[in-house]
């Protein structure tokens, strides 16, 4: 179907409410005219119009600019609901819950590490397992399984997998409170138990990146960065066992939608009252697999600073910058229309970016606004952003969380050899360590729009500031 879009200004663009399609408010889209083109290709724009739909849903609908197609909500979605009169819906949040992203800052330089990438990567590729089956170098019983999914990142820093420092740098200090171990199905548990500490498949990846230039100086020295300084990216989610949960409440909400009187334009939108019994079963289950997820990114952190020792001697330094979530749902106060409200919103495939004096943010970052934390692809570049008070004004403190697929992985493969992208992305002087060869084509940098084009909408419209960029060095993928 067309669906007519009215441009506010170069980078805000409306879908007006539509009762005969059952929407109850506005569908906001950020994105230049040349990305809006692009996100039309697919069918995210009619997606966000569908969650537009939801009962209880506060203010727009919203679409960042790297907005693509997805399960029922689009990816790059965001939408918040009423607390005590709305919905949750797993679609809004998606099966890799809490996949999200943790950027490390070393003390090594671009040249130094050079000389020693290939050994690097091949390191970080043994000590970190990947692909979709891989089995971790984590070993629990299911009660200490219960505890992680309680305790999330902290039990692993308790453990020995990390530093104390790193609890204060993560989102939630990578632990939500509310994680109910109890709801998550034991074929969620048997899936997740093996899996802590590896990176998984698909998008997911380690990077070892250096800092292309510094956009903001006062904020690049607060986190601790400067040009051609040595970064890791860790993204990842909550493997198996977040899978799961999203598979098991889908069919629970799907088969209690009819009670609830819920009728929706997709049926990929199911979803349950919030304060229903079936919606905080799943907003238990919800924490306990994002406080999974932040364990497995402790996990992943820990075995990735002894691979940097074991080739550059237990003298290199590797501080946690931040890690924060991009597919979430969580209970947050915000104003709207000058007043405030208690909503849980939906992130899916979007970045919390809170602004400068956020009591959330830790305290090193009070001044500078919230580290956001952007991938792009492999053969591109990544960002790191500052929240600004714009996200509050308009977005319920969220950005975008990448640069967004422009070809399916289908398209992405289509007539293309594994062994050329390795060849012409070591030319650019990338090395890639893959478990798959379809995990290196269907991440190729033509399937995503360009990450510099997405962040200067996102800055543009006033949602995040620019601190660094970052470009690949290394990469390990799935």
């Amino acid at each position: 179907m067309s669906v007519h879009v009215e441009t506010v200004d170069p980078f805000r663009h409306r879908i007006a409410r539509d009762p005969r399609r059952g929407m109850r408010t506005d569908v906001v889209v950020y994105a230049s005219s040349e990305l809006l083109d692009q996100i039309r290709h697919d069918l995210s724009l009619e997606q966000a119009m569908n969650v537009a739909a939801l009962p209880g849903i506060v203010g727009p609908s919203l679409a960042m600019p790297d907005i693509h197609q997805g399960y029922g909500f689009p990816i790059g979605g965001v939408a918040a609901m009423d607390y005590e009169h709305g919905v949750v819906s797993p679609g809004g949040v998606g099966f890799d819950i809490n996949c999200g992203v943790r950027s490390v800052a070393t003390s090594l330089t671009e040249s130094g590490v050079r000389a020693k990438l290939r050994e690097l990567v091949n390191q970080v590729f043994r000590d970190v397992p990947c692909g979709a089956g891989a089995a971790g170098p984590v070993q629990i019983h299911g009660k200490q399984l219960s505890e992680v999914l309680r305790d999330g990142a902290r039990w692993m820093v308790e453990h020995d997998f990390g530093e104390a420092r790193d609890l204060e740098f993560c989102e939630a200090e990578g632990r939500l409170e509310g994680a109910d171990p109890e709801a998550v199905s034991e074929r969620a548990r048997e899936r997740g138990r093996p899996q802590l500490g590896t990176l998984g498949s698909g998008n997911h990846f380690l990077e070892i990146q250096s800092v292309d230039r510094i956009e903001d100086a006062a904020a690049a020295r607060a986190m601790g960065l400067e040009e051609r300084q040595v970064v890791v990216l860790i993204h990842c989610g909550s493997r198996g066992l977040g899978h799961q949960v999203c598979t098991d409440y889908l069919a629970q909400m799907g088969a209690a939608m009819k009670r609830y009187g819920i009728t929706l334009p997709d049926r990929q939108l199911a979803c349950v009252p919030i304060q229903s019994p079936e919606g905080q079963a799943y907003l238990g289950a919800m924490r306990a697999a994002a406080n999974f997820a932040w364990a497995n990114r402790q996990a992943i952190l820990h075995f990735t600073r002894g691979a940097f020792q074991k080739v550059f001697g237990r003298g290199v330094r590797m501080n946690l910058i931040y890690d924060v979530c991009h597919n979430i749902a969580k209970r947050e106060t915000h104003t709207v229309e000058g007043r405030k409200v208690d909503v849980l919103v939906h992130r899916k495939g979007a970045t919390r970016a809170f602004p400068p004096g956020h009591r959330e943010i830790p305290r090193a970052y009070r001044a500078i606004g919230q580290p956001v934390l952007v991938p792009g692809s492999m053969g591109t570049a990544s960002w790191i952003l500052a929240g600004a008070e714009g996200s509050m004004r308009e977005t319920f403190g969220s950005v975008c969380h990448g640069a967004g697929r422009l070809l399916s992985r289908t398209a992405a493969r289509r007539g293309r050899d594994a062994r050329q992208v390795e060849r012409r992305l070591e030319e650019q002087g990338i090395l890639v360590r893959a478990e798959s060869r379809d995990g290196i084509l269907e991440e190729i940098p033509e399937a995503y729009k360009d990450v510099d084009a997405v962040i200067e909408v996102v800055e543009r419209a006033g949602l995040a500031r620019k601190v660094a960029r970052l470009k690949p060095m290394g990469v390990i993928k799935g």
